[in-house]
């Protein structure tokens, strides 16, 4: 059985949320938004698409913000619940193009039990400090994982088979914020599941609202590398061995 469903994390993203979850409705996919408490305007919004779309919109409001991993982790339990095999993650803000969507569903369909990690092409906007710090994470991720198997480690568009991500949810604690994306596929990775890379393309408007913050999130991701660092010490015979076969 393949039952997808769209996750979606929204952290104050009022002008762009409307037409991300009517892109993804178009598609055919149900949708479970979460709110990691954002403002009033928003969250008034979010209610409003789950109103008007009682059937296919699932609305989930977190108290308070707790980060993207912690959302998006919300996202997933819910998804399990629901009784759903797979979450496409995407984010809010509109950068991802949702027209990939049925290229990421596809793949997904024919490789049920891979992660379809999204491996951004980019326009001209994108800021230079953000392409270089990505450059230095995709180092630290290929010497955590031995190798070249996951190109972007850091794009928020991905379908995930919750056979394998709910039970390592449940015995680990993944990164709750920025640190999320790149700390959930380096263990996925680990515990030999396949990674299959989706080029997608990638846009940064330039009225876009970005809730990276350069010093706190650096930090927290350094940190996310370091441990990351000590866990692939003691399993590099076995992923050294895995390469060999």
């Amino acid at each position: 059985m393949f039952d997808p469903v769209a996750v979606v994390p929204v952290y104050n993203h009022p002008g762009t949320i409307g037409a991300v979850t009517a892109q993804i409705l178009s598609h055919g996919l149900r949708c479970i938004l979460v709110d990691d408490g954002s403002e009033a305007g928003c969250a008034r919004i979010l209610r409003e698409l789950a109103a008007a779309h009682p059937d296919r919109v699932m609305l989930l409001r977190l108290p308070f913000n707790q980060g993207k991993g912690a959302a998006m982790a919300a996202g997933f339990r819910e998804a399990g619940l629901r009784g759903h095999t797979h979450v496409l993650q995407i984010d809010a803000d509109g950068q991802h193009a949702c027209a990939d969507i049925p290229l990421f569903l596809a793949q997904a369909r024919q490789a049920p039990a891979a992660v379809i990690a999204g491996c951004p092409v980019y326009d001209a906007r994108v800021p230079r400090g953000r392409l270089y710090g990505r450059y230095a994470t995709h180092i630290w991720v290929w010497i955590n994982t031995l190798s070249f198997d996951i190109r972007d480690s850091m794009c928020g568009f991905r379908v995930y088979p919750l056979a394998s991500l709910l039970p390592l949810l449940d015995s680990v604690n993944i990164g709750r914020r920025m640190d999320f994306d790149s700390d959930v596929i380096v263990r996925l990775h680990w515990r030999g599941v396949r990674v299959i890379n989706q080029p997608t393309r990638v846009t940064y408007p330039q009225d876009g609202v970005s809730h990276f913050r350069m010093w706190r999130d650096n930090v927290r991701i350094s940190a996310m590398h370091t441990r990351l660092v000590l866990g692939m010490l003691w399993r590099a015979p076995r992923l050294l061995a895995r390469k060999l076969r």
